[in-house]
């Protein structure tokens, strides 16, 4: 009998009569298996449609498909505005203020022949949606993010003699939206792109993947931004007005410090005149906490998956999770812990204001302890957030986690709050800002575990006046 491969020292030592090799042949077997789900594992490649994720077969519960339900049953009928169609309407149903808006120019999506910096693409968001609408476009485009799902991309035509139908789009989608930009799983993501005076996006000179982690210089090409930040500079505003020497021929003066949009084009088909820097900054910071969450509940599901297949093929009872489990889910809750509590932020140079009503607004949503204080408390200053932990803690994404995980998770934040992670990953998180969220979480979030709450749940110890990062 041929032994296999993987255990070719089995070959060499050992002489086995006809009467051992079947039971030889059904361990090899039994190992070939479990190494598989173990290879699979490794892999760090998810195909979403297979179980247990099964994304495209899967009804999805994001607000817009909430919406899409009404719509199509006749519960919901939309008024139409003759300058900007259903969006002013469909904004107010899903409950996003006009001033988050924020515009793009650079020709960066699937209607960019309508794209230019005459007519820039506008986006608005709350905490888990994102609308599209590009001026003269067919279609309203829309990204939902499902708590359990990741994101799910739909279009709603414009035009009044049509129905009023929200259309799922997935399939176009998620060629872009499911890559690395997205941490491999359906998402959203911001973009930085050098453009020329067109819009056209000149690739060659480079792109950028940006969230709070990214330094000014890298954002906004491509994008109009409104707000003032000092001696700083960023990529928004400007253009390649010679392409052939990229990115070196790149001024960014020209864009900087800007807080009036109307010398650069007609804004009043627009039901805002900013593209507010503060709005961008938490919309750059809220997308990837997006992907990342859903990233760790693929993962977890995946880990569960394959303990009860090893399980399974070794006889195994139930029990606790395995050690390859709790690496899994420490892999997996690692990279969203870091960034829920903003431990790569790159430091502001200088202050930064906006040029709407979005921080103020944002800002009184809450919610709040007994002493005042929340996460969605501006900064502005040296960083984004006043507390350093993302506001999107209270989003259902984090209440879908499976449960293991979710308690793994939230046991691992704890020990980070009270100091007791020596890890260098959380080292410069100052003590009074982990005692500032850990009370803050204590009062806002209901849904911690009991381990939280107990008496001997320990306190994070205060080294006095809070420090810069």
């Amino acid at each position: 009998m041929r032994i296999p491969r993987i255990f070719p020292h089995w070959r060499r030592s050992f002489s086995f009569s006809d009467s051992v090799r079947p039971g030889i042949f059904l361990t090899c077997l039994l190992a070939t298996q479990i190494l598989a789900i173990i290879s699979r594992a490794s892999a760090q490649i998810i195909d979403f449609d297979a179980e247990p994720i099964l994304y495209s077969s899967t009804p999805s519960v994001d607000r817009v498909a909430s919406l899409a339900r009404r719509l199509k049953s006749g519960q919901l009928h939309l008024p139409y505005d003759t300058e900007r169609g259903y969006l002013p309407a469909l904004l107010k149903e899903l409950g996003i203020a006009p001033s988050s808006q924020v515009l793009v120019f650079s020709k960066t999506s699937f209607q960019r022949d309508l794209i230019a910096p005459q007519t820039p693409r506008a986006l608005y968001f709350n905490d888990d949606t994102y609308v599209g609408y590009v001026r003269y476009g067919e279609v309203l485009e829309f990204a939902s993010v499902d708590p359990e799902q990741g994101s799910f991309f739909y279009t709603m035509s414009q035009d009044p003699a049509s129905p009023a139908g929200i259309v799922r789009r997935d399939a176009e989608c998620l060629q872009c939206h499911a890559s690395a930009l997205t941490k491999g799983v359906p998402g959203v993501f911001v973009r930085s792109v050098y453009s020329d005076a067109s819009g056209q996006p000149v690739l060659r000179a480079g792109t950028f993947l940006t969230d709070h982690t990214s330094p000014l210089k890298q954002r906004w090409g491509g994008w109009y931004v409104t707000g003032t930040h000092g001696s700083e500079r960023h990529l928004g505003n400007s253009f390649l007005t010679d392409t052939a020497g990229v990115p070196e021929a790149f001024n960014p003066a020209p864009g900087a410090n800007l807080i009036d949009l109307k010398t650069r084009f007609s804004t009043t088909g627009y039901l805002s005149e900013h593209s507010d820097i503060v709005a961008l900054m938490v919309m750059e910071h809220q997308t990837q906490l997006h992907n990342l969450v859903t990233a760790a509940n693929y993962q977890a599901r995946l880990a569960l998956r394959d303990q009860v297949a090893i399980r399974e093929l070794t006889k195994e009872p139930e029990g606790p999770l395995t050690e390859a489990t709790r690496r899994r889910f420490d892999s997996a809750a690692r990279p969203l812990l870091k960034y829920c509590l903003f431990v790569d932020e790159t430091p502001l140079l200088s202050p930064i204001r906006g040029t709407s009503s979005f921080a103020e607004e944002f800002q009184a949503r809450g919610p709040r302890d007994r002493k005042g204080r929340s996460l969605r408390e501006l900064d502005l200053t040296y960083r984004l957030f006043r507390y350093p932990m993302t506001y999107l803690i209270y989003w259902d994404g984090f209440k879908k986690l499976p449960e293991v995980f979710r308690d793994h998770f939230y046991e691992r934040l704890r020990m980070i709050l009270l100091g007791r992670d020596t890890g260098k990953d959380f080292a410069r998180i100052p003590p009074e800002d982990r005692e500032a969220v850990y009370e803050i979480l204590l009062e806002t979030k209901e849904d911690l575990p009991e381990s939280w709450r107990s008496a001997n749940a320990g306190k994070p110890v205060s080294s006095g006046a809070r420090a810069r990062l």
